[in-house]
C-alpha cells in the first residue's frame, strides 16, 4: 500500500511540474535562420573572414565596376568625298579603305583603289598594351555610339566612339574623328581605369602590311621619322635590327605610290618595334609606360594617314609627312622637278607632254655642258686619221703609241677626257630624273597619247596574249621602247669610236643593251630618255657641224 501511495505521489508530481511549465513559464521563440546557423556553421564563418580583409574603399569601387556586354560584330562604313572607310567593331579597326580618286587600274570601268588587301580583312590598325594589362583589348568586340550601318560626311568633322571594358574593369574608348576636307582621320584612346590596381602599362599601335618584294628603286616597307632623320628599314634588313627609338613624329608602312601611318598629336619620345609574321610586315609605335590610379583616366591622341605620296598633298598635312617621299641620293633635286612638272601640268594639263617640257628645260639648263663634251667629241673625231696611223705605226709598242697619242693630243690641245667630264656632271640630274619619274604618283594611270594609257606602265601596243621572255605583261610591242632605242643607236654612230677596236664593238652593243634594259620601264622614263636622245642628238649635230 506503501508502495502504490509512493508511485501516486512521483506521477503527480511530474504532472504538476508538467501543467506549470506549459502555462506558466514563457518560451523562447527558435527562428529556422538560428537552425540554419547551428547546422551550416562553417561556410558562414569563412564569408564573415573575407569581408573583412577588403579595404573599406574598395566596395563603392567594386560596384561600380561594369563588366562587358556581348556584342555582334558589326562593321560601320565612313563615306567622305575622298575615300570610304570601313570599321569593324572587332578591336575598332578598318577593314577596307577605298580611295575614290584613285582606280585600281587604267582600265575603263576600274573600281577604285582598295588599300587594305583580303588577307588583312581582320584591320590593319591595332591598339593594345605591351604588359598585358588588359587581355583581348586589340580584339575585343567594341560597343559603338551609332546605330546606323553607313554614315556620309560632307560637310563638318564627325565621330565615332568605340568603347571596351576589359575583365579587370579597365574602360578603353577609341573616338575616331572624320574631317570631309582631309586624309588624315583623328583617334584618340581614353583609358579609364575602373579597377582597385593601379595601371602600369605602355600603349602600342600596330599597322601592319603584306611583305612586298623590293622592286625598282622606289622603297617599299616600314618607315619612321625618329629624331628628325628619315628611316628606311629595307624588310631584309629587319632581322638585322627592329627597334628604334627616339623623338618619333611618325610611323609608317609604304610602297610605291601610297603609305599608311600612324602621327602623334605632339612629337613623342617612343619606340619603333618592327616584325615580320606570316608574311606581313608589323610596325608598331610604343608609347612611354603611363600609371593610371583606380578611378583616373589618361588620354592620348594620334592622326592616322591612308592615302597616296603625294608630294603636294603630304606637304600640306603638315607633321613632316612630307619627309615620306624620298627620291633617294639626289632627292634635292628630284622635287624640285617634280614641283615644276605639276606646275606644267597645272598649265597643260597631259602629264606627257609636262615630261617633255621638263625634259627640255632640263637640257636648256644643261646645254653648256653638253656643248663642250659634243665640242671635245667632235675635236677627237678630227683628230681620227692621225690617231688611227699612230696606232697602226707602233702596234707593237704600246708604250710608244701611247707616248705619241699623247703628244698629239697636246699639239691639237685636246684634252681626251674633255667628252667625258661634262657627261658625269649631268649624271646626277639623269638620276634624280629617273627616280621622280619612276615614283611620282601623278603619273599613274596618266594617259599620253594613242596607246600610252598609262605613264608608270610599260608601253605595249597590242597584246599578244602568250608570254614572251623577259618581258612583263602585258605582252605587245614597246614601240617608245624601240624608238628610244634607234635614238641611241644614231647618237652612238655620230660620237667617235674609241681606239681599241674590241672596245667600239662592246659601245656600239650599248644601244641595245639599253633597249632590253628599258623595256619593261614606265613609258614616262622612256619618255623622258626619248626626248633627252632627241634633243642630245641635236646638240651634238649643231655643235659638230658649228665646229667644221
Amino acid at each position: 500500500m506503501e508502495q502504490v501511495r509512493l508511485l501516486l505521489a512521483i506521477g503527480l508530481s511530474f504532472i504538476v511540474l508538467f501543467v506549470w511549465s506549459v502555462f506558466f513559464v514563457d518560451k523562447q521563440p527558435v527562428t529556422p535562420n538560428e537552425a540554419e546557423k547551428v547546422t551550416n556553421s562553417e561556410p558562414i564563418k569563412q564569408e564573415a573572414k573575407n569581408e573583412s580583409q577588403l579595404p573599406a574603399a574598395s566596395e563603392p569601387v567594386k560596384s561600380k565596376i561594369k563588366k562587358q556586354e556581348i556584342f555582334d560584330e558589326k562593321t560601320i562604313s565612313i563615306d567622305t568625298p575622298n575615300y570610304i572607310v570601313k570599321i569593324s567593331n572587332k578591336g575598332a579597326t578598318f577593314t577596307s579603305f577605298v580611295l575614290k580618286k584613285y582606280k585600281e587600274t587604267a582600265e575603263p570601268g576600274s573600281p577604285n583603289k582598295e588599300l587594305i588587301p583580303e588577307e588583312l580583312s581582320d584591320g590593319i590598325f591595332h591598339a593594345s598594351v605591351s604588359n598585358h594589362s588588359m587581355l583581348n583589348m586589340a580584339n575585343g568586340i567594341f560597343s559603338v555610339n551609332t546605330e546606323k550601318d553607313k554614315i556620309t560626311i560632307n560637310n563638318g568633322i564627325q565621330s565615332l566612339n568605340y568603347r571596351w571594358v576589359s575583365d579587370n574593369g579597365i574602360i578603353v574608348n577609341k573616338t575616331y574623328r572624320f574631317d570631309p576636307k582631309s586624309y588624315l582621320i583623328g583617334l584618340e584612346i581614353t583609358i579609364e581605369n575602373q579597377s582597385t590596381n593601379l595601371f602600369n602599362d605602355e600603349l602600342v599601335l600596330s599597322m601592319r602590311k603584306a611583305e612586298e618584294e623590293a622592286k625598282g628603286y622606289g622603297f617599299t616597307g616600314p618607315s619612321a621619322l625618329i629624331n628628325d632623320s628619315l628611316e628606311q628599314i629595307k624588310t631584309k634588313k629587319i632581322e638585322d635590327k627592329n627597334n628604334y627609338s627616339g623623338k618619333i613624329k611618325w610611323i609608317a608602312c609604304e610602297d610605291r605610290y601610297f603609305m599608311y601611318a600612324i602621327v602623334p598629336e605632339r612629337e613623342m619620345v617612343g619606340t619603333m618595334n618592327l616584325s615580320i609574321k606570316d608574311n606581313l610586315v608589323i610596325n608598331q609605335l610604343v608609347s612611354p609606360a603611363v600609371q593610371i590610379a583606380p578611378r583616373s583616366k589618361a588620354r592620348s591622341n594620334f592622326l592616322i594617314f591612308i592615302g597616296p605620296k603625294s608630294m603636294d598633298l603630304l606637304n600640306s598635312l603638315g607633321h613632316d609627312l612630307g619627309k615620306a617621299l624620298n627620291f633617294g641620293f639626289f632627292d634635292i633635286i628630284a622635287k624640285p622637278c617634280l614641283w615644276f612638272m605639276n606646275k606644267i601640268h597645272g598649265v597643260i594639263p597631259n602629264y606627257g607632254l609636262a615630261i617633255i617640257i621638263l625634259t627640255v628645260f632640263t637640257k636648256i639648263i644643261l646645254w653648256p655642258l653638253g656643248s663642250k663634251s659634243y665640242k671635245s667629241m667632235s675635236d677627237m673625231k678630227k683628230l681620227q686619221p692621225l690617231m688611227a696611223e699612230i696606232r697602226e705605226k707602233y702596234k707593237n709598242d704600246k708604250q710608244k703609241m701611247n707616248q705619241e697619242l699623247m703628244a698629239l693630243y697636246k699639239t691639237y690641245k685636246i684634252n681626251p677626257m674633255g667628252g667625258c667630264l661634262p657627261m658625269v656632271l649631268q649624271i646626277p640630274v639623269f638620276f634624280a630624273l629617273y627616280r621622280m619619274l619612276y615614283q611620282a604618283i601623278e603619273l599613274r594611270h596618266a594617259p599620253f597619247i594613242l596607246w600610252i594609257n598609262d605613264l608608270s606602265a610599260p608601253d605595249r601596243l597590242f597584246d599578244f596574249g602568250f608570254k614572251i621572255p623577259f618581258m612583263e605583261p602585258p605582252y605587245g610591242i614597246p614601240v617608245l621602247t624601240i624608238v628610244m632605242g634607234a635614238t641611241m643607236m644614231l647618237q652612238q654612230k655620230m660620237s667617235p669610236p674609241p681606239g681599241d677596236p674590241t672596245q667600239a664593238k662592246m659601245m656600239m652593243l650599248m644601244p641595245v643593251v639599253f633597249t632590253f634594259i628599258f623595256i619593261n620601264f614606265s613609258s614616262g622614263l622612256v619618255l623622258y630618255w626619248l626626248v633627252n636622245n632627241v634633243l642630245s642628238i641635236s646638240q651634238q649635230y649643231y655643235v659638230q657641224k658649228k665646229s667644221k
